[in-house]
């Protein structure tokens, strides 16, 4: 059983001030002179840095260099609107909002099929933050709907879309669409894709969904190496890549507005609402990667620590899939943040620093003091002080009543470099853990989810409590089924990758030794507990005992969902050529004439 630290033992006063040595910092840089004379201190300052500029270039090259540089930092839309054209544009989605909140209104009377296709459809064209009431009620309605003379597809529909929302609806309903033999009775490869999206809503035990899935992805795969290029044919290929419920909408938004376009039962005001909302949120989002991209820039990642990964637009790109709303544009950006200084945490500890300095540096973020850095490379002395100057930008950025919140970030941030440092040592002593549980006491937490988690939480608005702080800083189940499904897609995609250097033992590796097995029969069974994981994370999401808020829960829900995106073909977050055309769909293109 994976254990953790129970609670942050400093996160019991209700405001934690700066810690000593931002307070000591805040008029300036760190001193990191010696009591030496000065000629002497400048002469092993400039070997220091020879140093440093030697090891640099050994190091740099290991990722290839970002693909955006500046280009947001000074990016101008073309559709960039005036105050006038913006008054317009407020005044014209005011009007489509009403008109499609009658409609969801009116679909109390329309049939049961045509009701859940409205919510869903407003999903998926991210939608919904619009009509978060409306969308509620008429889901607390459609609950007790009678489904027993529905057809499959609208069975299936209605299944998912209640337990994607919370509400634990049995399996059971599907039991009337068994054949003699243990299939399934669909007609039609759509009802085919429903039943097999829905089934990935499952939980452990639901036998009647394990059979779903086996069964219609076999039909699918089949169907589709016979289907000519279409939308039906599009969306089964994307679920047989990621589920439907596993997937991130705003990715997907743009496309589904094209593709919604070409409906025969498309609702033309919706349309319009929807490409106006898209057009209206990228201009919100541009201005965030200005915000990120300045951070970045100050960091001076590309000059100072070049050995390290430089994918700022691409961790605002993961962030997003974790809010898109307007209304959570601080808590993008702290999340933001936050991952990127993850991730470069992961490249000092994984691909630059002697055990040694990362022995020295864990102690530095541990004691958030200076003085423990100076027998540390200058580069590393400098990034600590970045780290600590970007904690101090963080808590800038909340009210004070809400400062408190940065001493479960403090934590987190510690335990990660504590579990970094673990793992260098492994590698290091060349140890392989012996079960995949045991792999899994250290390196679901240098996957970084307990402390993304958290940091999901820091910017949000007040529904963000102390409680649920405390909450999330026992790493429960939710989050440790997040970490899990994290840590074994990263060791599936990256293995190969790794074997050409030198790496710390991987779930697969620990397995193989468990269970003295091939690397396939090893992959196959990591690829079964990852799937597991999601069962664990679903059966969480549903629990009736979980009384944390929706919009909280949700934040964790989309992380995980991220991560199966981030890790569906490769490592995303380390090669990312193949987030190019989403980046530039996303935070470039818009829609002509949305108003």
């Amino acid at each position: 059983m994976t254990t953790f630290p129970s609670k942050p033992p400093h996160c019991t006063s209700a405001v934690v001030s700066s810690p000593p040595f931002i307070r000591r910092c805040s008029g300036g840089g760190v001193s990191w002179r010696s009591s030496q004379s000065r000629q002497d201190s400048a002469t092993q300052t400039r070997r220091d840095l020879d140093e440093d500029e030697r090891r640099l270039s050994q190091n740099a090259g290991i990722f290839h260099p970002s693909i955006w540089g500046d280009f947001f930092l000074g990016y101008s839309n073309p559709a960039a609107l005036s105050q006038q054209q913006q008054t317009q544009m407020a005044e014209r989605a005011g009007m489509l909002k009403e008109e499609v909140a009658e409609m969801i209104a009116s679909s109390a009377y329309s049939g049961l099929c045509e009701r859940l296709r409205l919510i869903d459809t407003l999903e998926r064209l991210c939608l919904d933050h619009l009509f978060e009431e409306q969308i509620n009620t008429a889901l607390s309605q459609i609950e007790t709907a009678d489904v027993s003379d529905c057809d499959l597809g609208t069975v299936a529909l209605w299944f998912c879309l209640l337990r994607k929302h919370r509400y634990r609806v049995s399996p059971a309903v599907f039991l009337r669409f068994k054949d003699e033999e243990g299939g399934f009775l669909a007609d039609n490869p759509a009802d085919l894709l429903s039943l097999y999206n829905a089934a990935h809503m499952r939980t452990h035990g639901e036998a009647i969904l394990d059979e779903a899935i086996l069964i219609t992805r076999r039909r699918l795969e089949i169907t589709l190496s016979n289907m000519e290029e279409s939308l039906l044919a599009r969306e089964i290929k994307s679920a047989l890549e990621i589920p439907l419920p596993r997937r991130v909408r705003i990715y997907e938004s743009k496309y589904y507005i094209s593709a919604y376009e070409k409906e025969a039962t498309v609702h033309k005001t919706v349309l319009k609402l929807a490409k106006l909302n898209s057009n209206v949120m990228q201009l919100h989002h541009q201005h965030e990667l200005k915000i990120i991209t300045r951070w970045w820039k100050d960091l001076q990642i590309e000059s100072r620590l070049r050995f390290a990964r430089d994918r700022v637009v691409e961790c605002y790109l993961w962030i997003l899939g974790v809010y898109f709303e307007p209304c959570y544009s601080r808590s993008r950006i702290i999340l933001t943040m936050i991952i990127a200084i993850v991730t470069l945490l992961d490249d000092i500890y994984d691909s630059y620093a002697t055990p040694e300095e990362c022995e020295l540096l864990t102690k530095c973020i541990e004691s958030w003091d200076a003085k423990a850095a100076h027998d540390l490379p200058e580069c590393l002395k400098f990034a600590l002080g970045k780290i600590l100057d970007s904690f101090r930008t963080i808590e800038n950025m909340l009210h004070q009543e809400e400062k408190y919140r940065m001493s479960y970030l403090r934590y987190f941030i510690e335990d990660l470099v504590r579990s970094f440092n673990m793992e260098v040592k492994m590698l290091q002593d060349g140890y392989v853990p012996e079960s995949v549980e045991e792999h899994l006491q250290v390196s679901i937490r240098t996957g970084g989810c307990p402390i993304l988690s958290c940091a999901s939480f820091v910017g949000m608005n007040d529904i963000a409590t102390k409680d649920s702080f405390d909450w999330v800083s026992t790493v429960p189940n939710m989050v440790k089924a997040l970490s899990r499904i994290l840590r074994l897609l990263d060791d599936l995609q990256s293995y190969e990758r790794e074997q050409l250097i030198p790496h710390v033992a991987s779930t697969i590796d620990s397995y193989m030794k468990e269970h003295n097995v091939s690397i396939e029969v090893a992959c196959e069974k990591i690829h079964a507990l990852k799937e597991e994981s999601w069962n664990d994370f679903n059966t969480e999401w549903l629990n009736p005992d979980n009384t944390y808020p929706k919009q909280l829960l949700e934040r964790i829900f989309n992380l995980t969902r991220t991560m199966e995106f981030m890790y569906n073909q490769g490592d995303n977050s380390t090669n990312c050529p193949n987030l190019k055309d989403i980046i530039h769909l996303l935070f470039v293109e818009s829609f002509a004439k949305a108003i």
